[in-house]
């Protein structure tokens, strides 16, 4: 079990590559990390607090991307990416500028915090501007690959990590692909992202030991390599999208997108946060796995759908509809 936290491999490889690199700087909306304070001690010129101000934050980052730097503008995910949108959408996506957008706080992370610190739509909202890659990180591994990605220039970046520990699933990424299998695809078969990528893993295990056999794969780039993932998902007979964000234009909307689009018809099962009736369960303070409870998709619920699928697959039923 790797024991760093994303959010620290990612700034510990920025700091590795900032030797060599003069032109990387951050711009950080007053939020900070252990692993920043070597950078802001050794790099003082690269390094600027703009204070609670994300609008801002990106407004810099634009400047210093336009001065020919490699800024990466950085705060907690959810006011990073909607309070700043106006700005981000205009300059570097509008402008195709390479601005890295670096939040912390994927989900419902900020569980204590309730539903203001809560990012659970900013994957529907950033997905829909032009000339950006938005990257939803599974594991620390991925996190330090990302500080590679961030300053390699050509296009805007939106990175979105957690703040939990978990085990690493790959040592590298295809990060043209957009994908990993995790699990090799089964005629059930599911898509999750970001956190959500290890519970679908570790129910498929407790499945597979009662002798069902689920696929599982981490969808971890938005836009990813439609045709590679089409063809990687030949064998599946049902589609399970998990996500811990809202339902409404999210990771599972993307995949009904790509089948539409390319006239592959397949039921697909969507999981994840139905907001239509409010933030309620937003304020469920007795941790991450409560609120999905809440939201009926705590992990004995996960299981149950999962089951009842294969159960479906087996006795060849291959009638649905997309949630």
């Amino acid at each position: 079990m790797n024991k760093q936290t994303m959010r620290d491999a990612f700034w510990d490889r920025i700091y590795e590559l900032a030797k060599s690199d003069p032109d990387i700087a951050i711009v950080a909306a007053d939020l900070g990390a252990p692993s920043l304070d070597k950078f802001r001690r050794d790099f003082p010129n690269q390094f600027i607090n703009v204070g609670i101000a994300e609008q801002n934050a990106v407004l810099v980052a634009t400047g210093l991307a336009i001065a020919g730097k490699k800024p990466i503008a950085y705060a907690i995910t959810q006011f990073l990416t909607l309070r700043s949108y106006e700005q981000f959408r205009i300059y570097p996506c509008g402008m195709k500028l390479p601005v890295t957008l670096v939040g912390v706080g994927a989900g419902a992370c900020y569980s204590e915090s309730g539903p203001t610190h809560h990012s659970i739509e900013d994957l529907s909202v950033m997905r829909t501007l032009p000339n950006l890659a938005i990257y939803n990180v599974s594991d620390t591994a991925m996190a330090r690959q990302m500080a590679d990605e961030a300053i390699r220039g050509g296009m805007p970046r939106f990175i979105r990590l957690d703040r939990e520990i978990f085990e690493n699933l790959a040592e590298h990424r295809d990060l043209e692909a957009g994908f990993t299998t995790v699990k090799r695809v089964q005629a059930v078969t599911v898509l999750a992202t970001g956190n959500m990528v290890h519970v679908a893993k570790e129910i498929a295990a407790e499945l597979e030991e009662q002798g069902s056999s689920v696929g599982v794969i981490d969808v971890f780039r938005f836009p990813l390599n439609e045709r590679k993932l089409m063809k990687e998902l030949c064998p599946a007979q049902r589609l399970v999208t998990i996500e811990e964000h809202s339902l409404r234009g999210g990771m599972g909307s993307y995949i009904l997108e790509i089948l539409n689009d390319v006239g592959r018809f397949v039921p697909v099962h969507r999981i994840g946060f139905d907001t239509g009736n409010g933030y309620a369960p937003c304020y469920n303070y007795g941790g991450r796995e409560a609120i999905r409870r809440d939201f009926g998709m705590g992990k004995d619920s996960l299981r149950q759908i999962l089951e009842q699928c294969c159960k479906e697959a087996r006795d060849g039923n291959t009638a649905g509809a997309s949630k």
